[in-house]
């Protein structure tokens, strides 16, 4: 059937990776590792497992610059199996080691992985733009064959407003979080040159040790040494274990009672059920929000998370109707990579190093419930000076770690079913999900093939909106993943942030011109 006008598996409840039973030892899939650091029979990490009970799925929508070649993908395909032959494995649960799962290599036939769907030829010639959208909207409901690895690519080779040809990947979160995943892709992508060589080949990446890689900021990535005693160094510890306890304590709060109000962009307490998705993005300058960011002093987070506010904010009170304009607390989950690379460029760099062996591959994430307020301003850059004060206060905490220790602990100790509980209650009892990843400055091919764009997101978590930003190049991509039936209007929405940061950029402009007239 046609994924465009029709879907046979929209009645679909979920796409779960469930583990396989089977022998210990089964007949004809003996496989012995290729080499002593392949993940191949070792266990499944606890997050993993939670990812896996869940079913959470990461989509991927990437913009090409050119129409796809099959050959060439298929050959960058096998090659990122062999940097990781994690992607090889599949989820299997036994007789041996108490039931638990593990990780077991299975025969990989990449052919099987690439999908290459026949879509309505009228509804990509009226309006190829939606035509990519409705396909990939349906990924959240096709079910995913449960005795092979659970990543496909889809190839959709026709061009759109953004690109000559779009691919979609989709892979279980089990395998990695974004930051893992996405620098697996790049690391066979290659940085394309403005000038290409006389044999008309792009020039090479620039050499790792030659890049500059931003240093991230904050308690948790601050220096180990220890600066001379005194009486600012011993007031900066007592203010860092005080932000981290009222942290650590809010978040446990959460999880066992305190929720958000009920507004537009939250599910009912009681609705964690299976809803259809659509994954929409849009295109914001980078320019305009580095702008923003040296005007207000800030960081480009700061001013992402005050897009954000304002944008919810003019959706909540257009859509709502309500004339009052008090604050209204809204809270976020904002899952933080906790690797010390900066960017998706310097973790590939780090795989592609002589440091692999040191490379943490799955879900290595902290969380930060950070607060949103719904409010109109008459001044567009309050909601700027509101995110840095809250966003400069979260980097005072160690939240991110604690966080991350206690969701280890937590599962190791009680159990799946109690750890999915665990992550069930703090997704309810929050509003949205909000990420931000920072992607390559330079354009980069994928298989051979120049990237137009990447806009990443998930499924499978219990909410109605989820916010992403993609950097790269000159822009930055907002990506909304939301529920069909809650927010049929999304499109709005996407304006909805357009216009906050035009609103804001214009705002800064005025003020900066004000004050070199003074």
């Amino acid at each position: 059937m046609d994924p465009v006008s029709g879907n046979p598996w929209a009645s679909v409840p979920g796409n779960r990776l469930f583990p396989i039973d089977v022998p210990t030892e089964p007949a004809g899939t003996e496989w012995t590792p290729e080499n002593p650091d392949s993940p191949a029979e070792e266990p499944v990490s606890p997050t993993s497992r939670a990812m896996d009970d869940i079913g959470i799925y990461i989509v991927i929508t990437i913009g090409l610059d050119t129409p796809v070649n099959l050959t060439t993908f298929r050959a960058g395909i096998e090659a990122m199996l062999e940097r990781c032959p994690r992607y090889g494995c599949i989820q299997v649960t036994d007789g041996s080691n108490n039931g638990e799962a593990r990780w077991a290599r299975r025969t990989v036939n990449v052919a099987d992985h690439m999908i290459v769907p026949r879509l309505d030829g009228a509804a990509m010639a009226t309006d190829p733009d939606k035509a990519v959208e409705d396909y990939v909207a349906t990924l959240s409901t096709l079910p995913v064959d449960s005795s092979r690895a659970p990543w496909e690519f889809h190839f959709l080779d026709f061009p759109t407003s953004e690109a000559a040809s779009t691919v979609a990947v989709r892979v279980h979160h089990a395998y990695g979080d974004g930051m893992s995943i996405l620098a697996l892709l790049m690391m066979s992508t290659s940085v394309a040159a403005a000038d290409d060589d006389t044999k008309g080949r792009p020039a090479p990446p620039t050499p790792p040790h030659r890049r500059r890689r931003p240093t991230r900021t904050g308690a948790i990535y601050a220096s180990p040494r220890r600066p001379p005693l005194s009486v600012a160094w011993v007031w900066s510890y007592l203010v860092l274990a005080w932000n981290t306890m009222a942290d650590v304590a809010y978040f446990l709060a959460t999880i066992l009672f305190l929720g958000d109000p009920r507004t537009v962009f939250k599910r009912a307490d009681d609705d964690d059920g299976f809803h259809a998705k659509r994954f929409v993005h849009r295109s914001l300058s980078l320019d305009d929000v580095k702008f923003l960011k040296n005007s207000m002093d800030c960081t480009v987070n700061d001013v992402l998370v005050a897009v954000t506010s304002a944008a919810l904010s003019r959706y909540y009170f257009r859509t709502s109707g309500y004339t009052n304009t008090s604050k209204i607390c809204v809270r976020s989950l904002l899952p933080v990579n906790t690797r010390p690379a900066t960017t998706l460029q310097a973790y590939a760099n780090v795989i592609e190093s002589d440091k692999r062996k040191e490379v943490t591959w799955g879900n290595k994430l902290g969380y930060i419930i950070l607060p949103f307020y719904l409010a109109m301003h008459e001044d567009p850059l309050a909601y700027i000076r509101k995110a840095k004060k809250v966003l400069d206060r979260k980097k005072r905490s160690l939240e991110v770690i604690f966080t991350y220790k206690v969701a280890q602990v937590f599962m190791k100790v009680f159990g799946m079913k109690a750890a999915s509980s665990f992550f069930r209650c703090l997704f309810a009892r929050t509003t949205i999900v909000f990420s931000n990843m920072v992607g390559p400055a330079e354009q980069v091919e994928l298989c051979g093939h120049p990237v137009a764009f990447i806009a990443p997101s998930v499924y499978g978590i219990p909410k109605a909106l989820i916010v992403h930003y993609q950097s790269y190049r000159s822009t930055i991509k907002i990506i909304l993943s939301v529920d069909e039936d809650k927010f049929p209007d999304y499109h709005q929405l996407l304006d909805d942030f357009d216009q906050s940061l035009t609103v804001m950029k214009d705002a800064a402009s005025r003020l900066s011109t004000s004050t070199k007239n003074d």
